[in-house]
């Protein structure tokens, strides 16, 4: 291996050539502590910044096993120690002068979300630190300026590695803390099937948001207390004694006023799939992992998906077993998704009134005497949602504000008065009794069929030309075709965004072979994830995208959502 003179020569030796010319620099370079990998070379000082990896090992990094022995405190570590890195490259971002993106120096920006990113991994045997990040090696027009990069390279990083990654110059109470944090986060999770739960949201807990733009809490916000009726205390392992509102399973019902915070609280606990930083104030909002949020989708595609648990008879005398369309109505999507969602193995069901299908999720009394139940090819979400918990074992927490026949569904309902939760169940209940019930079947029709064989698209190839592009964290393109997921609201990050595209183009090329059914391609893929890391997707010696890992939902959900599948 070369050393880090070899590379400074080397340097020195090409300052004012062509740009091109720091292609030469690719390789591996032994630092004071850790080893530099140059990855690969941007070919344009306007082009993509280059990709430079530093790997640290154990012995110098110097962590306790005890801070990164179980995934959730590795996890909650890796995330850590990638803010504060990122935190001090920021402070040397464009100090090295020069054309295009010259100067630049970066790593994964982190949410208020704890997520597994490639951008720094830890292995948990030998506690192995391996970071990637870009720096746009400087230039004077399109001639190297390598003073400049050595700078960066020589100066710059070497005070941030150290300042980031060595433990013995880190605030060792803060570093505590965070693992401390992920065990009571993850405690409680364990606990929450136990209890027979699917969510939990803590007393003090700070739900509303700084703003439409900004996850970060809102400042002298109102905080969560929880109903007495609903109250739990659980004793966590480093937090001790905790209260706050247990959602139990089966069908809950969130009502109120206007801006009292329904969906407010809907959004913490979509989010709630997520550990969440130590102030973010939904650190202790734990939601089932398994959890879909659902709505309508209007537009979105379907392919060979059987909604005829929702769907039937139809005028035009199409199939609902096996359901396609490139054009899907509000209704059909939603039906869609809910299936879909059960394909994946949620759950938990969230659902908001106000971005749903009104027809499908309630037919009213009235509606039902004025168009008979024959002339009606929907049967609405109101008459499965006791089926879909009691035959499926799947929860449902409803947000409604403008229809009551959920009431009479629903086991327990909360009343959200200024942000501050109230139940409501006996009092509903009984003002329910005045009004007509709704229709309900007698018994759930047959499990929909979940065999959809996946058949391979001749369009990828395996000669490393397909094209993939983020585009935000709303969708992504690959081969030119757009797969939208703006609707797929759990997607918390541009990075897992950018993991399902290749996570798609990885199955495309090395799992899908006409036999296989969407279950077990989706399954081998979490496997691989799992065990080999999330860069194994990449198909490539470098991590040349930073990826943040998504849930098995998601992945369902991308695929799901491309119209050439």
């Amino acid at each position: 291996m070369k050393t880090s003179d070899d590379l400074k020569a080397l340097l020195q030796r090409i300052d004012h050539k062509g740009y091109p010319t720091y292609k030469d620099t690719r390789g591996s370079y032994r630092f004071d502590g850790y080893v530099l990998n140059i990855d690969h070379v941007q070919g344009d000082p306007f082009a993509s910044p280059s990709k430079l990896s530093a790997v640290i090992p154990g012995s110098t990094a110097g962590f306790p096993s005890s801070l990164f022995d179980l995934p959730h405190k590795r996890i909650a570590l890796q995330d850590h120690l990638t803010r504060l890195f990122a935190k001090k490259l920021e402070s040397f971002n464009f100090k090295a002068k020069g054309s295009g993106k010259s100067g630049l120096i970066s790593v994964s920006r982190c949410g208020q979300e704890i997520l597994s990113r490639t951008a720094l991994s830890m292995d948990p045997s030998s506690g192995n630190l391996s970071v990637h990040f870009e720096v746009g090696f400087p230039a004077r027009g399109r001639t190297i300026a390598a003073f400049e990069l050595i700078k960066i390279l020589f100066d710059f990083l070497p005070e941030c590695v150290r300042s980031s990654f060595y433990y013995n110059r880190l605030n060792k109470r803060v570093i505590k803390e965070v693992a401390d944090l992920s065990e009571d986060q993850q405690y409680i999770r364990e606990q929450l099937p136990k209890l027979g739960l699917c969510a939990f949201v803590a007393d003090g807990s700070i739900l509303p948001r700084e703003s439409g733009v900004s996850s970060r809490p809102m400042k002298q916000a109102v905080a969560f207390h929880s109903p007495d009726s609903l109250k739990v205390t659980l004793n966590l392992p480093h937090h001790g004694p905790l209260t706050g509102m247990g959602v139990p399973k089966g069908i809950t019902l969130i009502v109120g006023g206007g801006y009292h915070g329904k969906s407010t609280l809907l959004k913490a606990l979509e989010l709630g799939v997520y550990n969440h930083i130590k102030n973010d104030g939904r650190e202790y909002v734990i939601t089932d992992d398994t959890a879909v949020k659902l709505r309508a989708e209007d537009g979105r595609s379907i392919k060979n998906t059987d909604i005829s648990l929702f769907i039937n008879n139809l005028p035009n005398g199409k199939d609902t077993s096996s359901f396609s369309t490139e054009d899907a109505s509000g209704s059909t999507s939603q039906a869609a998704n809910v299936v879909e969602s059960m394909e994946a193995g949620t759950s938990l069901f969230l659902i908001d009134e106000d971005t749903s299908a009104t027809n499908f999720m309630i037919r009213d009394e009235l509606m039902q005497r004025v168009v008979h139940r024959d002339l009606e090819p929907i049967t609405p979400f109101i008459e499965r949602v006791q089926g879909l918990y009691e035959d499926h074992g799947i929860s449902s927490i409803i947000v409604a504000g403008s229809s009551g026949a959920y009431f009479q569904v629903a086991d327990h309902i909360l009343q959200m008065d200024r942000y501050v939760p109230k139940e409501i169940t006996a009092f509903a209940k009984e003002e329910a009794k005045a009004f007509p019930l709704v229709t309900l079947p007698e018994k759930m029709p047959e499990n929909p069929s979940f065999c959809r064989i996946i058949q391979s698209n001749r369009s990828f190839t395996k000669n490393g030309r397909n094209k993939l592009k983020t585009l935000g964290k709303d969708a992504f393109q690959i081969n030119k075709e757009t797969v939208d997921l703006r609707y797929t609201e759990q997607l918390c990050d541009a990075e897992q965004t950018t993991a399902l595209a290749y996570a798609l183009l990885y199955a495309q090329l090395h799992l899908i072979d006409g036999r296989k059914d969407l279950r077990q391609i989706v399954e081998e893929l979490m496997r691989i994830i799992e065990t080999k890391g999330l860069a194994a997707i990449l198909d490539c010696g470098y991590v040349k995208s930073n990826l943040a890992e998504p849930r098995k939902q998601e992945v369902f959900a991308a695929f799901n959502r491309y119209r050439k599948l």
